[in-house]
């Protein structure tokens, strides 16, 4: 027979009141050296503008596909390899452009619009963006939490992205009380997963997988 469960032991399992999908960051710390090349004052600013202006984004999903291995009528499922999808993050488009145009110098130097020509070492091309999942308060799932300060509950360190599409912005005359929006999809080397930025690895005890 089930176990009746009630309202309070629910509260007493429901730690930090549950996370929110609306409090997160994104950020890139370094763009790729081929894109401060070619702006050629070797500008980050656009990080930190980035951080204010992701308006959203994903932690990223865990695939790993299955090989069937078939056996007198039977099929017996086994563990096959490890997959990344795509990242996407959405955009808000200021007045000066500043983000829509980093990327799309980014994208031009991956492959120039005018002649198909394009940077080949990843190296110079590639970056690692990071992104954060916080909590409501200073104290992660603490019951004597006065909030005050965000903590972060959980890092995703992307390795090796760039981006493949910066999506289109649609105007129209009948679009009002709205702003403009964009979505950049990067393509993922693999991620790592931890409680800090320090999640790359090199801090032990702060990394949850590698």
């Amino acid at each position: 027979m089930a176990e009746t469960k009630s309202l309070s032991q629910f509260k007493s399992r429901l730690a930090g009141g549950g996370a929110r999908p609306n409090l997160f960051e994104v950020s890139v710390p370094t763009f790729p050296s081929a894109i401060i090349d070619a702006w050629g004052s070797g500008d980050q600013s656009e990080n930190g503008t980035f951080k204010f202006m992701c308006k959203a984004a994903q932690l990223p999903a865990s695939t790993i596909a299955e090989v069937t291995v078939p056996f007198r009528g039977r099929n017996l499922k086994v563990a096959g390899d490890r997959t990344f999808e795509p990242w996407t993050v959405t955009i808000i488009n200021d007045e000066d452009f500043q983000l829509r145009t980093a990327f799309e110098r980014w994208m031009n130097v991956l492959s120039k619009l005018d002649d198909a020509t394009g940077v080949t070492n990843p190296s110079s091309y590639m970056t690692d963006a990071y992104v954060q999942q916080l909590g409501r308060g200073d104290r992660r799932f603490s019951t004597t939490n006065n909030g005050g300060q965000s903590s972060v509950l959980r890092t995703y360190k992307f390795y090796d992205i760039f981006p493949t599409e910066v999506s289109a912005i649609d105007l129209s005359y009948d679009t009002t009380n709205d702003y403009e929006t964009f979505d950049v999809t990067f393509q993922v080397q693999y991620f790592t997963i931890g409680n800090s930025l320090e999640s790359s690895g090199s801090s032990a005890g702060e990394a949850l997988i590698e």
